[in-house]
């Protein structure tokens, strides 16, 4: 079973967001996009000011396996991308709910958060697909 802290909030695409003290908010992969995925060898993430749309692609991971679009799971502007991963993809495989996080953005609209699912919501999507 993949690991899926109760404190985040998860798309059915398999990304998660982290409500941050100053407002922003931080997103990346699930464990279990991660494991899905296999060893990630390249990541590409947005430049600050960049504003997107809910369910936009904002960043790119790839594998020894297949790339893959990550998508924004709430609109908003990007505060940064962590620039780490440039160098260390293999931070998402290892830690992806903390140093393997991707994007942190200013949210339009922080009750959209909320309208994510919650770990039990998540975890059930993923009991349905099978994963």
């Amino acid at each position: 079973m993949s690991n899926v802290p109760a404190d985040l909030r998860y798309t059915a695409s398999h990304e998660w967001v982290r409500s941050l003290p100053d407002g922003t908010v931080e997103i990346g992969i699930t464990d279990h996009a991660q494991h899905a995925l296999g060893d990630l060898v390249f990541v590409d993430v947005p430049e600050a000011g960049r504003q997107v749309k809910a369910g936009e692609a904002c960043a790119v991971v790839e594998s020894v396996k297949a790339a893959s679009d990550v998508y924004t799971p709430v609109a908003g502007t990007v505060t940064g991308g962590n620039a780490e991963l440039a160098s260390s993809p293999e931070l998402i495989n290892q830690d992806p709910y903390g140093k393997g996080w991707m994007v942190r953005l200013t949210p339009a609209d922080p009750a959209a958060i909320g309208a994510l699912l919650d770990a039990a919501a998540y975890q059930a999507t993923l009991a349905a697909s099978g994963g």
